[in-house]
């Protein structure tokens, strides 16, 4: 569901039909962000490599301190496809609403706990300052506990949700409730 042709799971035939193959034995349905890329499925597939290595691969940061990171980035760009999709994530880590809808609205991040509160207010920052961004921003993540490699994927993610929700944004992608009921391994 975009504003672009995309070759439906039924239709697809050669590399889209195994990467769709894949995506459904493995997570259970397509999404539309991955649809959207339909047309040119090699982009389909480093785009999944690169998301799967960051939100589910070996890491310093937590699986809910990830998606509060994609869901924040998202509320700053103003993507309601992200923020819905990683929000509803988020809900099987975080069960505090007012928590989540902190992180939703990117609305005082300032009072969450003090590693929470750095980590999303550091990918706010660097989602809407990047110029601003100084190497005392890193002592800040240090100072509650982050080591290199976990501000290392902490920039990661930021980037690349940065970069999906620009993709969501500039070709209409939308979501269906169905799609947004969960994933296998989500």
């Amino acid at each position: 569901m975009s504003w672009i042709e995309e070759i439906e799971v039924d239709d697809a035939d050669g590399r889209l039909a195994k990467i769709y193959a894949e995506l459904i034995e493995k997570r259970g349905k397509v999404s539309n962000i991955l649809k959207v890329h339909s047309l040119n499925p090699e982009a389909m597939s480093g785009h999944l490599g690169l998301y799967m290595t960051i939100m589910f691969g070996k890491s310093g940061l937590s699986r809910a301190e990830r998606e509060a990171i994609a869901v924040v980035v998202s509320a700053n760009n103003d993507c309601d496809y992200c923020v819905s999709h990683h929000a509803e994530a988020l809900r099987r880590y975080i069960k505090d609403e007012e928590t989540i809808a902190m992180l939703s609205s990117a609305d005082g991040l300032e009072t969450l706990e003090p590693r929470l509160s750095n980590i999303v207010r550091h990918a706010e920052k660097l989602t809407d300052v990047p110029g601003a961004m100084t190497e005392s921003d890193l002592g800040e993540l240090r100072a509650v506990g982050l080591s290199d490699r976990d501000i290392l994927d902490l920039t990661l993610i930021t980037a690349y949700f940065n970069f999906v929700n620009r993709i969501a944004l500039g070709l209409g992608v939308a979501f269906t409730a169905e799609e947004l009921a969960g994933y296998r391994d989500d």
